[in-house]
């Protein structure tokens, strides 16, 4: 996004969620509110007609709720990346919005500012789990039944890549998982990028996923089995 700023779409069936963000990011030199939804079926048209970089997604509206929505739009041809930005403790819908393609899981306590820099984080083209959840998301994703059919085969990866997938599964950063393997930070990137690809996995929340598909993370921020 480098050069330009980054167009935001405000999905919220409160608009008081929509104005508080919409105020805040209004004073910011790099980021522009293109829009606002109050449902699933207006985020839907809105990304189609405004082409935002990233849409800021509630999970609970009225008719379509914002994992169906996530869905349309990540899988429309669109560049638009999508943020949910939703209430952890009460929210049983978190897992299906990550797997219908949310590049960011944020919670609404979190300071507006921390939302702010992880709108420009998965602008950028990265993804981010808030750090305050991140590991009560893999215990979640722990505690779920074993997906039908079993753990997923991950095919074509090395032993080493699997070592990073791990680590990235338990909620590690690029840094610590640097630390956890002697390596330098650049060369855990170079291992995700792979890992990205062979995996065919859009951003490291989906790696994520894969983690605990595949049974790497079988215990709350264990490192896998």
């Amino acid at each position: 996004m480098t050069g330009r700023e980054v167009r935001v779409l405000l999905v919220d069936d409160q608009e008081l969620i929509r104005t508080a963000l919409g105020m805040v990011m209004a004073d910011l030199a790099d980021v522009e509110v293109i829009g606002e939804a109050a449902s699933g079926e207006e985020a839907v048209r809105l990304t189609a007609e405004l082409a935002p970089d990233v849409v800021v997604m509630d999970i609970r509206m009225p008719g379509m709720d914002g994992i169906e929505a996530t869905r349309r739009i990540t899988q429309a041809e669109t560049e638009a990346r999508v943020v949910v930005l939703t209430t952890f403790d009460d929210d049983a819908y978190v897992y299906g919005a990550l797997r219908a393609g949310a590049s960011g899981f944020l919670v609404k306590d979190m300071a507006l500012d921390d939302i702010i820099a992880a709108v420009r984080v998965v602008a950028a083209g990265d993804a981010l789990i808030a750090p305050s959840v991140t590991r009560r998301l893999i215990h979640d994703f722990a505690a779920r039944p074993e997906p039908a059919g079993g753990r997923r085969e991950l095919k074509g990866i090395t032993d080493r890549e699997r070592e990073v997938l791990t680590l990235v599964g338990s909620g590690l950063s690029n840094a610590e998982i640097a630390t956890e393997l002697c390596i330098s930070v650049a060369t855990a990137k170079t291992y995700l990028t792979r890992l990205l690809t062979k995996l065919d996995a859009r951003d490291r929340v989906q790696l994520v996923i894969t983690a605990y598909e595949a049974g790497l993370v079988s215990v709350p921020g264990g490192r896998g089995a």
